[in-house]
């Protein structure tokens, strides 16, 4: 069974006309709607709104845009110095989110958003390019398929259709699960590449209680379906830890499942992580207080919080503890003049005496935003 020819046959249609089983229900901001055509509203298929994730001024990547629905809601929220790219390898999508391309560059202000051709487990493979390479370099033997590999690889490294740490935030509405399960891997590796360091994704996809069956897997409806490739509940959020992100947070759970099939629930969540600020281990001096309610708490890198304690961190863990994800739950020290850099990794748990901090500044971002230094 080929789950790329079930997707393009399942989606073309579903450029043509509505297709129900594809959707589950989502709320999106009406006033955003509105600035929308009818035909592109009509004709989304997704089980989530990644794009109330979307800050003023971010440059967005959106896999799998479809008819462009997600995008233009992105783009109003983006303003004039933002950007929106959606990939999608549909023809018959791109060919309807690109066909209001002008109309919505002037309802918006500005021509801020671009449909690219991909595969959203290989951004770097520029697919219209290649597309136009073989009309004039046709695969015929094995030696025009070893050409074809060469060019693959060097468009990739030359050229890539989106570059290494060049988007604040990836999002993506109910197409992580399109994709074969011997390229998911791959697919979050490329997500992860496209990331700046500090950036963010926020992906809604259908999830399972249980491993799906090989049966339902064999089944090209229930892959196009977004069903025979849905991500087990854990495996989905190991995913994203195993790529290397950091703050993987299930920010929406359907308490509803959207359908039971042989018993296994298959569920709309929408999950948030960011993407570090590398990996060398830097000490400067500072510190952090776990605010709490937890006894104690431990990251992805193995660090120990207990709740209440002064613990030292490196200037990477330092930066990420007090900008990301995890700002409201930690108050950030440092010392009145930075120590010089210095490579150190404590024990986890070490502690950091109140003296070698005092008279420096002290960052407790609260839950509403407001910050007190």
């Amino acid at each position: 069974m080929n789950v790329e020819h079930s997707v393009l046959h399942r989606y073309s249609q579903g450029a043509l006309e509505r297709q129900e089983a594809l959707c589950c229900p989502v709320e999106y901001d009406r006033d955003l709607l509105q600035q929308l055509p009818a035909e592109i509203v009509e004709k989304d298929y997704g089980c989530g709104d990644p794009s109330r994730y979307v800050r003023a001024g971010d440059t967005v990547l959106d896999l799998g845009s479809g008819g462009g629905k997600v995008c233009y809601i992105a783009a109003q929220r983006v303003g004039e110095h933002g950007r929106v790219i959606g990939v999608d390898m549909n023809d018959d999508m791109l060919n309807l989110a690109r066909k209001y391309q002008p109309e919505m560059a002037r309802r918006l202000g500005g021509d801020r958003v671009r449909f690219l051709k991909g595969y959203i487990q290989d951004l770097a493979l520029d697919v219209e390019a290649m597309e136009r390479y073989l009309q004039t370099h046709p695969v015929c033997d094995l030696k025009s398929l070893s050409a074809l590999n060469a060019w693959q690889t060097e468009q990739r490294r030359a050229r890539p259709l989106i570059s290494d740490d060049s988007v604040d935030v990836v999002i993506s509405n109910c197409v992580l699960n399109l994709v074969d399960d011997a390229h998911k891997a791959q697919l979050f590796r490329e997500i992860f590449r496209v990331v700046k360091p500090g950036g963010r994704v926020a992906i809604s996809d259908i999830i399972s209680d249980e491993p799906v069956p090989a049966e339902f897997k064999a089944d090209g409806e229930l892959w196009s379906g977004c069903i025979a490739g849905a991500f087990q509940e854990q495996h989905f959020l190991n995913s994203f830890v195993d790529a290397g992100f950091a703050g993987v947070t299930v920010d929406h759970w359907s308490a509803e499942p959207w359908q039971v099939i042989q018993g296994i629930e298959f569920r709309a969540v929408t999950v948030t992580a960011v993407k570090g600020y590398g990996t060398e281990c830097v000490d400067r001096g500072q510190a952090v207080i776990y605010r709490g309610p937890f006894a104690e708490i431990r990251d992805e890198e193995g660090h120990v919080f207990p709740r209440g304690e002064r613990i030292a961190v490196c200037a990477r863990t330092f930066r990420i503890l007090t900008e990301g994800p995890y700002r409201s739950h930690f108050i950030g020290i440092a010392p009145r003049i930075l120590g010089e850099p210095r490579t150190w990794c404590a024990p986890p748990g070490t502690r950091r005496h109140a003296a070698e901090t005092k008279g420096g500044k002290q960052i407790a971002d609260s839950s509403d935003g407001v910050c007190c230094c």
